[in-house]
């Protein structure tokens, strides 16, 4: 029960997953798996093995990314507020290098990302405060930061059409 999941894929990227949970709603409020091993390691190919978890609290108009590796598999979802959630393809040898999907991430209607290696992460918090959550599959050590590939927020070659203008930048993403 509430163990169920329906996959699509982005219209602009094949590979990158959009996952939502079966969500039992009631006078209480609502439940969901936000993730079972059994389903990731026998939908998806590579079997995901998701070793590494981490939450971002993050303020109103605060934005994070554009970063990524090419290791790791990233399932990541809003998990309190809202957020404007962008996924980049930074593979320099794919058809789609540097085109981009968005999506409206928010705790009322869950629902998840699926990206694979080579694809940059970033988000920005709409509603007053927002915690976002970041499961990671990787074989190996963690890339952390200074292993990790970074674009700059409003980089006019991937020309991404962000609700705000005026983000809350950390100097990485300056």
């Amino acid at each position: 029960m509430y163990n169920d999941f329906k996959i699509k894929s982005s219209p602009i990227f094949p590979e990158l997953k959009i996952i939502k949970p079966d969500v039992f709603k009631d006078n209480r409020g609502f439940l969901f798996t936000d993730y079972l091993d059994s389903f990731f390691k026998d939908k998806f190919t590579p079997s995901l093995n998701f070793v590494h978890s981490k939450n971002a609290h993050n303020n109103a108009k605060v934005l994070r990314g554009i970063h990524g590796d090419f290791d790791s598999y990233k399932l990541v979802q809003c998990i309190y507020g809202e957020i404007y959630q962008v996924v980049v393809d930074c593979r320099k040898d794919s058809p789609t290098f540097l085109q981009h999907d968005s999506f409206t991430l928010n705790h009322l209607k869950p629902e998840m990302i699926l990206m694979p290696p080579g694809f940059g992460n970033a988000f920005l918090v709409t509603s007053d405060y927002a915690v976002y959550n970041y499961k990671l599959a990787y074989d190996g050590t963690y890339n952390d930061h200074d292993k990790q590939f970074t674009y700059k927020w409003n980089d006019k070659k991937i020309s991404i059409n962000w609700p705000i203008n005026d983000p809350i930048l950390s100097n990485r993403d300056k």
